[in-house]
């Protein structure tokens, strides 16, 4: 076949249907998220339009997201795109958009790392990381954060396993383990562990502590909002005053951390605190930022349990810890626990985060290709 043959063919496939383009799409679960994976290449290169083909991928905005293969839910309504890096410290790049369910807008300003848990197995046998025996280091890139991940997959004989005896809450099955290495994250998004100076300080009449570790977090006591930190999703997401409060909270704490208007943004995410009742570390209850998740993101409960770890913080006043400088920290939430392996070294006024590990696990779904109108993007 002629090159001129072989460009032909391929603008063909891309065509689809009458009416439709087709993009090559995984569908993939990482830790308690679900979206889908693209090779970035295979998106529109332009970010405006790239997000237009997202909203129709997903089907939003819509609160079913019926014309799309979005969940419903936000922890369902996640994409990621990854391309092999030009890094000398990385392996590929990844780049996370938050899709909203019921708003035509898409937010690639967090970081998500429940997603990037499936990003080694996607990038491996995407062919963009050669795979090891009996494991595989990924080095990711996270666009987003502008730092560095390591994920260490299980490759036996060379080829992703999925299958494996961890299990994880908020997750029916068992699967190989994925070791999230996350310490390079402190500071990730507006360079300082405590962007506003402050261990804790006060917002409207409620302490708060505003920390950037991994995910840009404002913690606060649930007490101080008349809550115990125990309720159920359905509890929190239907007390509306709850909601408006959270967020006139959440839009002071955005502009003291450098974030500027986050009305658009789903960072900094609210969490309410409590003392652990379920023989953890430390109770949160997560908001993505306007619903509660039922688990926590790996980066927030990763921000919580370091956090947990910090003197002055509204984290540390109600954790239970362990002594010792390496700390197993267990973050209640609404589905079981979340564990995670610290190191933080605080010294003279200055916090050191030298480990914050997580163990996850990741599942392929489907591959094939999602349909897009071609009136959105004609490829």
């Amino acid at each position: 076949m002629t090159l001129e043959a072989e460009v032909v063919s391929a603008r063909d496939a891309r065509k689809g249907p009458r009416g439709q383009t087709a993009i090559p799409c995984v569908m993939m679960r990482g830790g308690t998220s679900r979206g889908p994976f693209f090779l970035r290449e295979n998106l529109p290169a332009d970010d405006e339009a790239m997000k237009r083909v997202l909203l129709r991928v997903m089907g939003s905005p819509h609160v079913r997201q019926i014309d799309g293969i979005g969940g419903s839910d936000p922890v369902t309504s996640k994409v990621a795109m990854v391309r092999r890096s030009v890094r000398p410290d990385a392996d590929v790049d990844y780049l996370f958009a938050q899709v909203f369910v019921d708003r035509a807008l898409v937010d690639t300003s967090p970081p998500c790392g429940n997603m990037v848990t499936a990003v080694g197995p996607f990038a491996i046998e995407q062919g963009l990381v050669e795979a090891s025996d009996p494991e595989t280091i990924v080095r990711i890139w996270d666009v987003n954060t502008q730092s560095l991940i390591e994920a260490t997959v299980q490759t036996p004989g060379g080829e992703v396993t999925y299958d494996g005896d961890l299990r994880i809450a908020g997750v029916n099955d068992p699967a190989a383990p994925i070791v999230l290495n996350l310490a390079r994250m402190a500071g990730a998004k507006t360079g300082k562990l405590f962007p506003t100076g402050q261990r804790a300080e006060d917002i409207l009449g409620v302490t708060v502590s505003c920390v950037d570790m991994a995910m840009p977090c404002m913690f606060l006591p649930a007490s101080a909002v008349g809550k115990s930190g125990y309720e159920t999703k359905e509890e929190l997401d239907g007390d509306k005053a709850l909601i408006a409060r959270l967020q006139d909270l959440r839009l002071i704490a955005g502009e003291r951390m450098g974030l500027g208007d986050v009305r658009d943004k789903v960072i900094p995410k609210p969490v309410l605190v409590a003392r652990p009742k379920d023989g953890g570390t430390v109770c949160g209850r997560y908001f993505m930022p306007y619903t509660l998740a039922t688990a926590f993101a790996v980066t927030g409960g990763t921000n919580m349990a370091v956090t947990s770890c910090i003197a002055g913080t509204v984290v540390h006043e109600a954790a239970s810890l362990g002594k010792g400088p390496v700390r197993e920290v267990a973050v209640e939430h609404p589905q079981g626990k979340m564990l995670v392996r610290t190191e933080v070294v605080d010294q003279d006024g200055k916090v050191t985060v030298k480990q914050a590990s997580q163990i996850r696990h990741a599942r392929k779904l489907f591959e094939g290709n999602v349909f897009v109108p071609a009136s959105v993007w004609a490829a």
